[in-house]
């Protein structure tokens, strides 16, 4: 009996994938996107002109050197690159399949048009995407099939708490460590990159915040380029941060904050403007009392240093002081990797459709 009880083989604990539906390819996932950069269209026909209008889009916008994706389309690539290393089947606007499964989860992502562009039965996570403000967001909640929605940081998920329930659920897009890697020191040229994400009271805040900051690097006889979001190409921020010594992160709030969170994984400390307050005109209407938001959802002392307006000057020369001691990318090891946001997603797709 004692044998027994010493050697009987311990269950080892289910992966949320194992409740799945197998192919021979793996754990099969159903992903929906409908976007700016993809169409959500059935059959042969209709995918076809999906995948040419997103090639084209592409190409327009490379050439005039802009972004070419989203944030929301970034976040779906990540969520598709993330499932395909944990060995699943992942199949994108697979309509066919889904009707042939009615009753097999699906996952929707981008824009709201996405909830009509696939009005399938399947019971449904909705993210990383848009479901609209408060009140559509209500409506969206209310639809049987929507089962889970997903927004990738925790006072985002508190936005919507009042209206969507326990509907809504954290998820974070996995930041790629195989992309963003540290460059060699010798490869440093310049001492800091300034991210401008200001979108909102620009004649304001651009004066209080960035100005006021160049002006003290100016001083100190620190070197610096700035990128304003949205008139870049990717690369170029990818090339710009080979050669930061370390980010400075102008940004009002963020949901999640790819940008800074690849910098991160980069090994490039971020200094980050974090005042704490909700600027969107759209949001702070139906925000809840007491909202906390953030520009950097996802921080801790080896990230970097955050500051407020009252106190640019002197934190960041306490930020450049210890720069040297950061470690940024181990903290996007443990808290943001590609293989825990794959589990974490696989496990709210199997609970949605009462698999796991």
């Amino acid at each position: 009996m004692l044998w027994t009880m010493m050697h009987a083989p311990v269950e080892r604990p289910r992966h949320p994938a194992d409740a799945l539906y197998h192919t021979a390819r793996g754990p099969l996932v159903l992903l929906f996107y409908d976007g700016f950069e993809w169409r959500a269209r059935p059959g042969l026909v209709g995918g076809t002109l999906a995948q040419g209008r997103r090639l084209a889009r592409y190409v327009y916008r490379s050439a005039r050197r802009k972004q070419v994706r989203t944030g929301f389309y970034a976040a779906f690539v990540a969520l598709r690159t993330a499932l395909e290393r944990r060995g699943c089947d992942v199949r994108v606007n697979d309509f066919a399949t889904a009707a042939e499964m009615p009753g097999y989860p699906i996952g929707l992502a981008g824009y709201p048009q996405v909830i009509d562009a696939v009005a399938l039965p399947n019971p449904v996570v909705f993210g990383p995407g848009d479901f609209g403000a408060s009140a559509a967001a209500a409506m969206v909640a209310a639809q049987p099939r929507m089962r889970l929605l997903i927004q990738p940081s925790d006072w985002f998920r508190d936005y919507y708490r009042p209206v969507c329930g326990d509907k809504v659920v954290t998820w974070f897009a996995g930041i790629d460590t195989r992309r963003w890697t540290p460059a060699r020191r010798d490869a440093k040229t310049f001492d800091v990159l300034i991210y401008d994400k200001i979108r909102w009271k620009r004649p304001l805040l651009v004066p209080a915040v960035l100005d006021r900051l160049t002006a003290h690097f100016d001083r100190c006889g620190i070197s610096y380029r700035v990128l304003r979001y949205g008139h870049h190409h990717q690369a170029m921020f990818a090339s710009a941060l080979r050669e930061a010594r370390s980010l400075a992160f102008l940004c009002e709030h963020e949901t999640q904050g790819l940008a800074y969170q690849e910098a991160l994984a980069a090994d490039v400390p971020v200094f980050a403007w974090d005042e704490g307050v909700l600027v969107d005109p759209q949001l702070s209407r139906d925000a809840p009392s007491g909202l906390s938001v953030s520009s950097v959802p996802y921080f801790d002392a080896r990230c970097g240093r955050t500051f407020r307006m009252a106190t640019i000057e002197t934190a960041f020369d306490v930020f450049w002081e210890g720069r040297a001691g950061y470690r940024p990318r181990a903290y996007v090891e443990q808290c943001l990797s590609m293989k825990q946001s794959a589990d974490d997603y696989l496990a709210l797709y199997a609970w949605a459709g009462n698999l796991g």
